[in-house]
This record gives structure tokens, C-alpha cells and sequence, in this order.
């Protein structure tokens, strides 16, 4: 399942994203992880869940963003929950269509059973409209 927190940049997706998994962590069973452009959120996140600053690992394009994941999942078999801070940012999308890298997203969470959480820097509107049944919070 993928989940869609959007708005433009200084609206609270962060907050809204710290909220949701800080709640979850309680509730389910599985490892979460949070990938993020920096460690800021340390502190904020319960040490539950596993934070990976994704500058630290030379990603430059959608595809390179769509392994890092994938091996994320290869190796943690107890792995329940994604989320995905300033996902533009982290999966190399500012600026171009996120339908092909969400829908391939889509196709992960289908097959290994992992849903994805993510904070995305666009209205609503701007959104394809494939995508807005995902959305869960608007701001």
C-alpha cells in the first residue's frame, strides 16, 4: 500500500510523518524504517525505527532510489513499513512525473508486503490523478 502526505514545502508533512510512524511503531509487529535527506529527525523518531540518511549514500536518479530500497527490503524479511521523507528530494524526482517511480513502489509493496508512507512537496492539485486515491493527508 502506498500512502501520500502532500503539500507544498513548510506546511508540516515532516510533523504529520513523525506523528504517523511514532504512533505506528506502537501498534505493529514489523521493523519500520525511515529514509530521510539528513539525521535532523533523530531525536524525534522512537529508536524503534531505523533511520537511513540517504545523502550518505550517492543516490542520483529514480532507479538508483528504486534499488537502494529494494535492497533495503532483501535484507530485513520482518520489514512492515517505509516512510519517505522530502521523497523528491531522497528519490531524485524534483521537478519530473512521480507516476512511474510510485507505481514501481506500488509494485514492491504487492509483492514483499511492505507498505509505503510518503511526504511528498506538491498539492494536491498537482498531483496526477492516478495518485490522489492515495493520499491521505492534504495540507
Amino acid at each position: 500500500m502506498i500512502q501520500l502526505i502532500v503539500g507544498k514545502k513548510g506546511k508540516g508533512k515532516t510533523k504529520q510523518l513523525l506523528d504517523k510512524v511514532n504512533r505506528e511503531v506502537k501498534e505493529i509487529s514489523g521493523n519500520i524504517v525511515y529514509l530521510d535527506k539528513s539525521t535532523k529527525h533523530m531525536y524525534e523518531l522512537n529508536n524503534k525505527v531505523r533511520l537511513i540518511d540517504v545523502s550518505q549514500f550517492m543516490i542520483e536518479s529514480s532507479n538508483e532510489f528504486l534499488g537502494f530500497v529494494s535492497g533495503i527490503i532483501s535484507q530485513d524479511h520482518d520489514l512492515q513499513q517505509m516512510y519517505f521523507d522530502s521523497f523528491l528530494k531522497i528519490a531524485c524526482l524534483d521537478d519530473s512525473d512521480i507516476t512511474a517511480t510510485v507505481n514501481k513502489l506500488e509494485k514492491l509493496s504487492k509483492a514483499f508486503e511492505v507498505d509505503f508512507i510518503l511526504s511528498v512537496s506538491l498539492d494536491e492539485a498537482e498531483l496526477p490523478a492516478s495518485l490522489k486515491e492515495n493520499i491521505i493527508i492534504s495540507l
